[in-house]
Formats: structure tokens, sequence, C-alpha cells
């Protein structure tokens, strides 16, 4: 846990007077000298001389080819997701899914012309997607690698591949998009993230109009494929055995509670969300396992009544999509439907740590600045949150796939709740 986000509610609690922080009296210490060193290396890596002789030496020149390769996998990443595209739109990874393949049957397979199918298999190579299994006497065979292997297990991976299309129309022009403050096609595609601000009076009929106009099944799809793993992670890494009334807040389709649901036969289950969505999850709950135990409602979370009386509100994917300000009334409008003691858990992905940092900043950074609101934000940054909202306690729950989601909990007083 953050010992932070522990002292966060009041940064003198218990501590004697004349107390220091050892940690951050280290760190002002060796600031200078960080400083001075950061300043050195980047004076020479910035010299085309020292490149040049750092790639000649032998000590040095691991160091200089992995900086290299680095470098230009930051110039071609777009092409490298492409090549990852293609070969989730034709089908390439469960075409090999079974057993190797000839370049013959796959290009028949994929129908591409066999020139074509090479320039992706050697391309999907390259990319430890596939393998490449050259034969002695006979023609060359193509196998899964390690990472379409990977890709195969995720649904959720694949669906968002399949959904880059308009992330990639938006981030054709990210000067553009970083001036202008959102994309034209996410932010049509989520009609959902409109500013709270915006919802008032006639202004939050039409917000609901539009996103009862989009495609929420299509939408519903997309969260659902990817939010298996997100409540694996979060069913791990915490023991919600004492929780009796649970509001999953934006739960979509219910994938998250019927999860819970299976781990937790006699918790009370009730879903939120916005009307389309709800009537997909009314929909669809009731063919699933554990789905008919999910009472569902329906609304604007910013503005309709919430259910009332539950021990633990969950939003997952949640936080990120809005703006500071909105997810304070939020979290205030969660916390007083809450039990006395009762908590709040927020999972998504969130920054702060080289593991999640890429993920969190760069991809949901862009993706959410296209999309017209919201933010990725560390753990302690959520932690303000949910203490301006009048929430204590706000601690980090640690999970073993942070970059699929980290969780951030705070509760109301009186009661103390133990998570593993």
């Amino acid at each position: 846990m953050s010992s932070t986000m522990e002292t966060a509610d009041d940064p003198g609690a218990d501590r004697p007077s004349g107390w220091a922080d050892p940690i951050g009296e280290i760190r002002r210490f060796f600031r200078p000298a960080r400083e001075r060193w950061r300043a050195y290396r980047n004076r020479k890596l910035a010299d085309g001389a020292f490149q040049a002789r750092a790639t000649r030496f032998p000590l040095t020149r691991p160091f200089a080819q992995e900086a290299s390769r680095r470098l230009f996998d930051l110039c071609a990443g777009f092409v490298y997701s492409q090549v990852l595209s293609a070969g989730v739109q034709l089908g390439l990874y469960e075409a090999l899914r079974d057993r190797p393949l000839r370049l013959s049957e796959i290009a028949g397979r994929l129908e591409l012309d066999e020139e074509a199918a090479r320039v992706l298999l050697r391309a999907s190579a390259s990319l430890d997607l596939i393998e490449i299994e050259e034969g002695l006497d006979k023609e060359a065979t193509y196998a899964l690698g390690a990472l379409g292997a990977a890709l195969l297990a995720n649904p959720g991976a694949l669906a968002m591949i399949r959904h880059h299309d308009a992330l990639y129309a938006d981030l054709a022009d990210p000067v553009a998009l970083l001036k202008g403050g959102k994309g034209a096609r996410l932010s049509r595609l989520w009609p959902y993230a409109a500013r709270p601000k915006t919802r008032k009076g006639k202004a939050a009929n039409d917000a609901k109009a539009s996103a009862g106009d989009a495609d929420m099944a299509a939408y519903t799809d997309l969260m659902e494929a990817s939010q298996d793993i997100v409540a694996r992670e979060v069913l791990a890494a915490t023991d919600l055995s004492w929780a009796r009334r649970v509001l999953d807040v934006g739960g979509g389709s219910g994938r998250f509670l019927t999860a819970f649901a299976s781990r937790h036969p006699d918790a009370e289950l009730h879903l939120f969300d916005l009307p389309a969505v709800a009537a997909v999850a009314r929909q669809r709950l009731p063919g699933t396992r554990n789905g008919r135990r999910i009472t569902v409602h329906e609304g604007d979370f910013f503005t309709d009544p919430l259910p009332e009386g539950y021990d633990l509100a969950t939003l997952v994917r949640i936080v990120h999509d809005h703006d500071d300000e909105a997810v304070v009334a939020l979290l205030t409008r969660i916390r007083e439907g809450l039990r006395p003691g009762g908590v709040v858990m927020i999972a998504e992905p969130m920054s702060g740590d080289r593991h999640s940092g890429p993920v969190a900043d760069a991809y949901f950074g862009f993706y959410l600045r296209a999309m017209g609101s919201g933010r990725p934000r560390t753990p302690d940054e959520i932690a303000a949150l949910m203490k301006r909202a009048g929430l204590s306690r706000a601690r980090e729950i640690p999970t073993a796939l942070p970059v699929a989601t980290k969780i951030v909990v705070a509760e109301i007083p009186r009661r103390s709740v133990a998570f593993t």
C-alpha cells in the first residue's frame, strides 16, 4: 500500500513534534547530483560523435544498440500496430491456432496473393507474433509465435485492435488533437463522455438521447470483451466477502458483477448505467450464469438518483473517462448513498510506474484526449479526489497485473475493512 495515501487524510496525524520526512530529506540531498547527471547524460546522447564511439566500443555497444532500437520502435510504432491490425482483421492468428501452415495455405485462407501474404508473415515474425520454420528439404511453415498465442487468449485486446480505426483516425493529426481538445470519431462514439456541466435541463435530455441513438450494443461488446481480465485482477487482489449490497456504477452489461457473483453467492448486486446500456444489460444478463441475481437501474449517474444503502460501490474503468470536478461530484453522490463504513473501489489503468505508465499516460492519455473527456491519474491523484468527495483512508491495493488495472479504495469512517 502507498504510505502517501495512508497519511493523505491528515498528514500530521500521530507524528511527534519535530517529525521529519527522512525519505524526502534523502531525495532532496541527492537531487542536485541527479540533475547534474541528467544534464551530462543528455549532452552526450545529443552528441553524434559520442554515439558513433559508443557503437564501436565493445562495452557500450549493447547499450547503444538497444537505445537505437527503442528509438526506432517509437518511429515505427504505428506501422507495427498496423501489422498487428492486419493480422487480426484477416484472421491470421486464428488460422494458425491449431497447426503450422505453408505459405500457399495461409494465402488462400486470408484471400491474399502469396507475395502479400509473405510480407505480412515476415513482418509478423519480426514482432514475435508468428514463427517461421525454415524447412531443409521442403517449403517453410508458419506457426503462432508467443505474442500471437497470448493475443488469442485476450479477447479484450482483440476487440480494442478492431476498434482502433476510430482512434487512429483521430490521431492522424496529433498536434490538432492536442490543440483542439477532442477528436471527431471517438467523441461521437462515446456520447456519454459529455461533461456534466453541460448536462442541465434540455442539454441533459439531449445527451441521453444521443447516447441512446449511438450503437450501444457495439460499445457494450467492446467493454465486455476487455472486462474479464480486469474483473479477474480485482477479485484476485481483494477480499470482498464482507460486502452484502454492491452497486456497480457504470457497470455496462454486468460483466464485472457476474464475475463477482461467482465468488460471492450471498451478495445482493445492483448495476447502474445509461438507459441504452441498461437495456442491453437487461437483454443479456438472464442468459448468463448468475445474471438473474443482478438488479439493473438506469439513468445518468451525474443527475439521476442512485440506489442507496449499499456497503460497496465499484467504479470499473469509469473515473478516467471524466474530468476532476466531475469525478468529485460523482464520488460525492456515491458517498451519500453508502451505509456507514461503506467502501468505494476504483479499478482502472493508472499511471505512476514503469509497468502501467505507457498504457495509462501514452495510450489512454491520447485516447481520452480524443474522446474529449477525462485523463489517466496516479493512485495518489485518485486518492486526493476521493478525499475531496468526503471519503477517508484512501489506499492502493496491489494487483498482479498493474498494466491491466490498479485499485484504489476509500471509505466512510466507522469501519475498517481488511484487503488482501
